[in-house]
């Protein structure tokens, strides 16, 4: 436990949560929606500082980020938390458990033990992921900091809702990220979410402005945001950000509170990468199925086939000093 940053005292000892866009008022005695912020007398603490629920080492391509250090591996890290309650929670057994536990979960680790593990293993990268980084930003950003020292790249895996004030401090030693957006209606958001789509759209601008690398998710859920209309939405606002961002569009499986909806049909997939590139994104990548041969990645200028996978394993890269082997384009990403 640690007293918590990016917060404001108020009258009769609550306060107010500067951490993320929901802006938590909190009284006494009570947490915010993350369940792992706690005011306790009017000073607010963080609940997870250095309480690590999940922790290994990953390929980069799982967060996923195809267009950074392909081919290598992440030491990913995870506290208990999280400050949406989407109901397709694919992590929700690690995600939700402070809302019902007394304790809070996991085991202890220091920055010192996160980065030492992460050069044990030749990690490239440290993520912070599984969960909601967000919700543990005072531990993260102190193994930031070590893994710099280190050498070791920073990648932040998020539903995007972090504040303005808390990004632009993480932005000195973050390096990449990926946001899922996970809808182009409010409606969805406030629903299925318990959040606001306008905060999550404005960070993924804002990461654009700090120039740390992004690549955005979506998973696709049947009956929720699976129109043509509304992929070709979030497809169109990727775009105007980037037409260099990846957008992955990976396929649902029912999980947590949503089990009625089946499967993603994998030809809503192939239609949803098609309307990506027709609105004019350079990469697009379909994620959950694999083999199905569109989670390469080719050249945005003359299409030549530059990383060919099979899941998350590279089977060849032909990308050389970041640039088309055959015509020479500047590939975007970090290679």
């Amino acid at each position: 436990m640690r007293e918590a940053m990016f917060y404001e005292k108020l009258a009769d000892d609550k306060v107010k949560c500067h951490l993320c866009n929901h802006f938590c008022t909190i009284a006494p005695g009570k947490r915010g929606i993350c369940s792992v912020r706690e005011n306790r007398k009017g000073v607010l603490y963080s609940l997870v500082y250095g309480r690590v629920i999940a922790s290994g080492v990953d390929p980069i391509e799982k967060k996923p980020l195809f267009n950074l250090l392909p081919g290598t591996e992440s030491f990913s890290i995870a506290t208990a938390g999280c400050n949406f309650k989407c109901r397709w929670c694919q992590n929700w057994n690690i995600s939700q458990i402070p809302m019902t536990a007394k304790e809070i979960p996991g085991h202890d680790m220091t920055p010192e033990d996160v980065v030492w593990s992460a050069t044990q293993h030749d990690c490239k990268t440290i993520a912070y992921t599984y969960t909601e980084p967000t919700v543990f930003t005072e531990f993260a950003l102190d193994v930031m900091k070590l893994a710099h020292r280190s050498g070791i790249k920073n990648v932040f895996v998020s539903n995007g809702y972090t504040s303005e004030e808390a990004l632009s401090e993480l932005s000195q030693y973050l390096d990449a990220g990926n946001i899922d957006l996970k809808a182009f209606r409010d409606e969805t958001y406030r629903k299925m979410c318990g959040a606001r789509l306008e905060p999550v759209l404005d960070t993924i601008r804002r990461y654009k402005e700090l120039r740390l690398w992004l690549e955005v998710t979506t998973l696709v859920v049947p009956t929720v945001n699976d129109s043509e209309e509304e992929l070709r939405e979030i497809a169109g606002f990727i775009a105007d950000v980037g037409v260099e961002i990846p957008w992955h569009i990976s396929q649902f499986y029912p999980q947590h509170r949503f089990l009625d909806a089946p499967p993603t049909p994998v030809e809503v997939l192939h239609r949803a990468r098609e309307i990506g590139i027709e609105e004019g994104l350079r990469y697009v990548y379909e994620g959950n199925i694999p083999g199905m041969g569109n989670e390469n990645t080719y050249c945005y200028r003359c299409k030549e086939l530059l990383i060919k996978r099979f899941g998350f394993n590279i089977i060849e890269n032909r990308i050389e000093d970041g640039k088309c082997f055959n015509c020479g384009a500047n590939i975007d990403g970090v290679f």
